[in-house]
C-alpha cells in the first residue's frame, strides 16, 4: 500500500505553517491519481516523489491543478525522506521539479532548500487597486509563473489587507504577493499569498514567494540574508539568503499523521 503524509512546513509547532501531503510512489503512478489525491487531501499543495536512481524526481499539484514549484511541499518531501531513513542526515537529497533542479540538505532542526530566484519586473501600480487589496502600494513587479508582487507601507497593511478574489482573477492577479518591511526584530520582511487562480485563496506560508522577494529585499536593502514572516493565520518563519542567481530557504517541519491508500 502506498502511504501518504501530512506534514506542517516552515514552523516546528503542530498546526501552524504549512500543510502538505507527501507521497513516495513509482514511476508508473498515474498523473490522474496524483491530482485525485490532491483534490482529496484538499491542502494549497501535495508533492508526489518518484525515486529516480540517487535523485528523485518531484511533482506539485493543488486542488485543482499541477504547479512547477512550491517550497513548503519540497521542504515536506525532504522531511519525509530524511525522517524515513532514505536520505542520511550529512547527505543532500537532488529533487528534479518541473521548476528546476532542487538540492535539499539538513542543517540542524532546519531543511535548507536551493532554489532559483525569479526575474523582477518593475510595472505601473492599477489607479483601482486600493479597492481591489485594501491598501495602496507603494510599487508593484512582475515575475515567472504570473506573479504580481505588491509592495505596501507597513505592516499593518499587510495584516489587515482583505483582498477581493474574483477581483484578483478578473484584473490579472490570481497569483500575488503583498509584501512589507518588518517592524519587529526577528522579522526583515512580511508576506501574504493570494493564489485564487490555483485553487488557493491565501496560502499559508510560501517557501516559493521567497525567489521573488529575495532578490527584491536585496535591491531595496543590499542585505544577502533575511528572516521572513508570514502574517497569515497559521503564520510561518523563514530563513533566506540570496546566493547569485539561487535562492536558499530554511524551515523546519513536523509530521502531524500518515494514512495508508486504500484505493
Amino acid at each position: 500500500m502506498n502511504t501518504i503524509y501530512q506534514v506542517d512546513a516552515f514552523t516546528a509547532v503542530p498546526f501552524k505553517g504549512n500543510p502538505a501531503g507527501v507521497m513516495i510512489v513509482d514511476e508508473h503512478f498515474p498523473s490522474e491519481k496524483m491530482q485525485q489525491l490532491a483534490m482529496e487531501m484538499n491542502l494549497s499543495e501535495s508533492a508526489f516523489i518518484i525515486p529516480n536512481g540517487k535523485e528523485f524526481r518531484i511533482r506539485y499539484f493543488t486542488p485543482n491543478r499541477e504547479v512547477p514549484l512550491c517550497g513548503h511541499a519540497t521542504l515536506a518531501s525532504g522531511h519525509i525522506i530524511y525522517q524515513l531513513g532514505l536520505k542520511k542526515a550529512d547527505e543532500a537529497i537532488v529533487f528534479k521539479a518541473e521548476g528546476g533542479e532542487l538540492t535539499i540538505t539538513k542543517q540542524g532542526d532546519w531543511i535548507a532548500m536551493n532554489f532559483p530566484a525569479y526575474p523582477l519586473a518593475k510595472m505601473d501600480v492599477p489607479s483601482d487597486l486600493k479597492a481591489i487589496v485594501g491598501f495602496e502600494p507603494q510599487e508593484m513587479y512582475s515575475s515567472i509563473y504570473d506573479w504580481v508582487i505588491a509592495v505596501a507601507a507597513s505592516e499593518a497593511d499587510i495584516l489587515n489587507a482583505k483582498p477581493n478574489l474574483e477581483l484578483l482573477k478578473a484584473n490579472g492577479l490570481g497569483h500575488l504577493m503583498i509584501t512589507a518591511a518588518g517592524e519587529q526584530p526577528d522579522r526583515d520582511f512580511v508576506l501574504r499569498v493570494f493564489a485564487p487562480l490555483a485553487g488557493i485563496d491565501e496560502d499559508p506560508v510560501t517557501g516559493s514567494a521567497h525567489c521573488a522577494l529575495t532578490p527584491l529585499w536585496h535591491a531595496k536593502t543590499g542585505k544577502l540574508e533575511f528572516n521572513s514572516y508570514q502574517l497569515s493565520k497559521r503564520t510561518g518563519r523563514l530563513k533566506v539568503k540570496l546566493l547569485n542567481d539561487r535562492v536558499e530557504i530554511k524551515g523546519q517541519a513536523v509530521t502531524v499523521f500518515h494514512a495508508e491508500l486504500k484505493i
